[in-house]
């Protein structure tokens, strides 16, 4: 008797004009803002972007995010990030960008003491990006109707406070920039979501705040973190 396949649903998220966008994988840059580089004890110089990942099934359009367990220090971090319907290898910058889709607001959300015990303890430290519901995002907007402006702001305010503010044209490198840098590492693909990195301001959340993350021009992201 054969075994049934397994048939496997990739996660999607709603696009404003009423499509859904299939996810394929979640890509990230650290660092690319030069206040944030600091507050974490790096030197801002443009050195090569460093990238991670976490899996599809982090990415949600929720308007309530659990708590996760094992850590004590959930830390926010807000960011544009960029959704593909194109990939390739060694892309140019002109190439990458021609292959996004759209943009949104998401908070790519850290449980920082998990990355500093590995850290310190020379580990891999994915479990401290790639758990449950780590990617919360906007509303999808096709890029025909939204590009990125020097002059956009992108804030992050908890509980009407704010904790994040900067322009988009303080990233060190650019959506087009950090698209074909990481198409030398790996195969960009129709899917991928990237997010562009976070300014300085990260801090820890906790049960019961309301978290509300902003980039000009984009539906905002709205949600409470909730217990468990």
């Amino acid at each position: 008797m054969s075994t049934p396949a397994v048939i496997w649903d990739p996660p999607t998220l709603p696009v404003r004009d009423g499509r859904s966008f299939p996810l394929r994988h979640v890509w990230c840059v650290g660092r690319n803002y030069a206040d944030h580089a600091r507050e974490m004890g790096i030197d801002p110089d443009r050195s090569p972007p460093v990238f991670f990942s976490k899996p599809a099934q982090a990415m949600i359009h929720a308007d309530r995010v659990v708590y996760p367990p094992d850590t004590e220090e959930l830390h926010h971090e807000v960011e544009l990030v960029v959704f593909l319907d194109g990939g390739g290898r060694n892309l140019s910058a002109e190439a990458a960008e021609a292959v996004i889709f759209g943009y949104a607001v998401g908070i790519d959300l850290t449980r920082r003491d998990v990355q500093a015990r590995a850290k310190k303890a020379g580990q891999p430290w994915e479990m401290s990006k790639g758990f449950d519901q780590s990617a919360p995002v906007g509303l999808v907007v096709p890029a025909r109707d939204w590009r990125p402006d020097t002059d956009a702001a992108i804030s992050l305010a908890v509980d009407d406070q704010m904790r994040q503010s900067a322009r988009l044209g303080e990233m060190i490198w650019t959506v087009p920039e950090l698209l074909a840098e990481l198409s030398k590492t790996v195969t960009l693909n129709p899917g991928d979501a990237v997010f562009t990195g976070t300014p300085a301001g990260v801090a820890a959340l906790r049960p019961g705040q309301r978290v509300r993350a902003h980039v000009a021009g984009l539906p905002p992201l709205a949600l409470e973190i909730v217990s468990d």
